[in-house]
């Protein structure tokens, strides 16, 4: 009897073990394009260093709303999104260029709606981004969106599907800026859009701020002075039940505040692509050099 029972008092050690392992498990959610993959595995990376914990990965789950639903069921604990991707497509409010007042209005919305948490922003936004040759913004003196609507000569200009048709893409620019066009923009893949640039088959594309290809083309963004665009700061979306179960997991995320730069992100997106998607291995590096508390 004396060992049947210390025997089940070791089996029920164990169960419990296990069930307060299973209880110190996150689950990190992406998006399914580069830079979230990126930003949900350097998350992760983070997550393991700092609290020596099993870390679940479900990276490249799909488009906003799978990711949405993914947390709203607690598949996943947290994952990275944008502040105006947030405001538009989820909460289907109209679109602000004010960051402060998204930022604001995103957190209330989330937390009285769907009862989640959103974290300070990682330090940069991924919004949209014009963008020309340095030698034509040197040789016109162009710095911003408003320069460039000044500029006596039409624009040729390149864009991607997307930002032909969003309302706050293409239509949006030519409200705001009434930029003389020497014809119909010219659609293309977004892959190709900074090569057509070089190769001057256009004279300005529409990119993304955090766009890799920023950071090695001999290219300037010019400045969104009328704030045409809305604001899309980074940040972390996560469960307050999954703050509440796992020790120190909150002051773990909040140590990434502010610590990724836009110049950051180009660099890292352009890491990933040229090192054909190992994010591992470029969020790693990141992670080793970077001054985030350990």
């Amino acid at each position: 009897m004396a060992r049947t029972g210390l025997c089940a008092c070791l089996i029920l050690a164990l169960i419990g073990a296990g069930c307060s392992d299973d209880r110190r498990r996150v689950t990190v959610g992406s998006k399914n394009f580069l830079e979230q993959v990126l930003l949900g595995e350097l998350i992760a990376q983070h997550l393991e260093r700092r609290l020596g914990i099993t870390v679940d990965r479900r990276l490249n789950l799909g488009g906003t709303m799978l990711a949405h639903r993914a947390l709203l069921n607690g598949d996943i604990d947290l994952y990275p999104e944008y502040t105006g991707t947030a405001l538009t497509a989820v909460l289907d409010l109209a679109p602000s260029p004010d960051a402060q007042s998204v930022r604001d209005r995103v957190k209330q919305e989330y937390e009285q709606r769907y009862g989640l948490q959103w974290l300070d922003t990682l330090g940069f936004e991924n919004t949209f981004a014009m963008i020309v040759r340095r030698s034509d913004a040197e040789h016109d003196q162009l710095e911003s969106l408003s320069d460039a609507a000044h500029r006596p000569a039409a624009w040729t200009i390149g864009v991607g599907y997307e930002f032909q048709q969003r309302p706050d893409g293409l239509p949006r620019l030519l409200e705001t800026y009434a930029l003389k066009l020497s014809g119909p923009p010219t659609t293309m893949d977004l892959g190709l859009l900074y090569r057509a640039l070089e190769q001057r088959q256009v004279d300005m594309i529409a990119g993304n701020s955090t766009d890799g290809p920023i950071s090695v083309f001999d290219v300037t963004v010019l400045r969104d002075d009328r704030q045409s665009f809305p604001a899309y700061e980074a940040a972390i979306v996560v469960r307050p039940d999954s703050l509440d179960r796992i020790p120190g997991l909150s002051e773990a995320l909040n140590e990434l505040t502010g610590r990724l730069s836009e110049d950051t992100m180009r660099r890292l997106n352009h890491q990933a692509v040229t090192r054909q998607g190992k994010v591992a291995d470029v969020a790693r590096e990141f992670l080793d050099t970077a001054d985030i508390a350990q």
